[in-house]
């Protein structure tokens, strides 16, 4: 079985010089001449051979040929044979050997000829000679196999089936998480986008302008850009609560801070930072930003025609069932505001107490009585969470 004429060297990289061909007919005659000349000398040995021996030949008439008689068969020996059979293994050894190397020159000539020029490097494994490259080159090729190997996978796994299900059960939780952390999700961008951080240095309460305003009463924070109606005709539990915020804020009177707007003691006002998308009302994250309140900043109340400033005093963090935060002695008439926090939960409560400055506090009406103290008093919160709703609160 002889080789192909045209050798290809496997994983052939790009800049690769291509073996020249080799004349195949030429290689063949000069190893064939070899095995001739082989095979003569054995015969031209076999023939002295005799002679020694003492078996002369007689010289035969020359006849014509058509003449002739029956000679017997020649017979061979078996070290004739294996003589054969050995000048041809040689023959196919040194055809072998001649093709191959000759083939090996031919192409370290072609690389030396073509210099030392930086080639890619070979993928491991693939049996070709080791190359020198450059490390752009190095980094070039391995992204382009990282890549191609992402691609190819990325395929495989759109046509999976197995994405299906994958997909299908994350779309399920993105969807479930949505419902149930909408309100702390929503609450954050509000306070992000929300414009506000008016300087109160900026904001002057003048005793002597109008403090006539119109009937409606409402609650004014400049800071955060806050103007909302206030509810008073609400009682403290959670159900009346969390209906009159659905209007803005509500009034949260119980007893001991059970004061309205101008009165000594403490008027409580309770307003929703975050809440349900799915519930009703457009002043569900009106208190995001109450957090930015500080001592000195300036809001204003109007109630029963009449506008009541006051400036914050100070500001804590209590649990929803330490209503005795709300309930203290006071002799000047003062504000504070609740609502939920961190942002979207309703682990705690913010307070924002603030003190009238206007119209003058010594003009204040004495504080209302105090009905039945309920030591069972909440705070008011957020409505149910999605999943409060379905399986009902822990």
């Amino acid at each position: 079985m002889r080789p192909d004429e045209k050798q290809l060297l496997p994983g052939e990289p790009r800049g690769r010089v291509q073996p020249p061909a080799r004349s195949h007919g030429a290689a063949h005659d000069a190893v064939a001449n070899i095995a001739r000349e082989q095979i003569d000398s054995i015969y031209e040995n076999e023939a002295t051979q005799q002679v020694e021996v003492g078996q002369t030949k007689s010289p035969q008439p020359v006849t014509n040929s058509y003449q002739r008689t029956h000679q017997p068969a020649h017979s061979v020996e078996a070290d004739q044979w294996q003589q054969y059979h050995s000048a041809w293994q040689n023959y196919y050894q040194k055809y072998y050997e001649r093709y191959y190397m000759g083939a090996v020159h031919q192409v370290k000539q072609a690389y030396d000829a073509q210099g030392s020029e930086p080639r890619p490097a070979e993928p491991i494994g693939s049996g070709a000679p080791e190359t020198t490259i450059s490390q752009d080159e190095a980094l070039y090729d391995l992204r382009s196999q990282l890549v191609s190997k992402v691609q190819e996978s990325g395929k495989k796994v759109r046509k999976s089936r197995h994405f299906v299900p994958l997909a299908a059960a994350l779309i399920v939780l993105m969807i479930f998480g949505m419902l149930q952390y909408n309100r702390a999700i929503i609450a954050n961008v509000k306070a992000y986008v929300t414009p506000g951080e008016i300087d109160p240095q900026n904001i002057v309460v003048d005793p002597t302008s109008s403090l006539r305003v119109g009937p409606e009463p409402r609650l004014i924070i400049p800071k955060i850009n806050v103007n909302v109606p206030v509810n008073y005709d609400v009682t403290p539990d959670q159900a009346s609560q969390l209906k009159a915020m659905e209007n803005g804020v509500a009034y949260f009177g119980i007893p001991g801070a059970n004061s309205k707007p101008g009165q000594i003691g403490n008027t409580v006002i309770s307003g929703h930072s975050s809440n349900d998308f799915l519930d009703g009302g457009k002043y569900k994250f009106v208190f995001a930003l109450l957090e930015r309140l500080k001592e000195g900043d300036v809001f204003y109340l109007h109630y029963e025609g009449t506008r009541y400033t006051y400036t914050v005093t100070r500001t804590q963090v209590v649990k929803p069932t330490e209503v005795g935060a709300l309930v203290y002695e006071t002799d000047k008439p003062e504000v504070t505001l609740i609502t939920c926090t961190p942002l979207g939960t309703a682990l705690n409560r913010l307070l924002v107490t603030a003190e009238q400055v206007s119209p003058s506090p010594s003009s204040a009406k004495p504080a209302p009585g105090a009905d039945t103290d309920d030591d069972e008093t909440v705070m008011p919160g957020n409505s149910p969470t999605f999943f409060e709703r379905m399986f009902g609160r822990g």
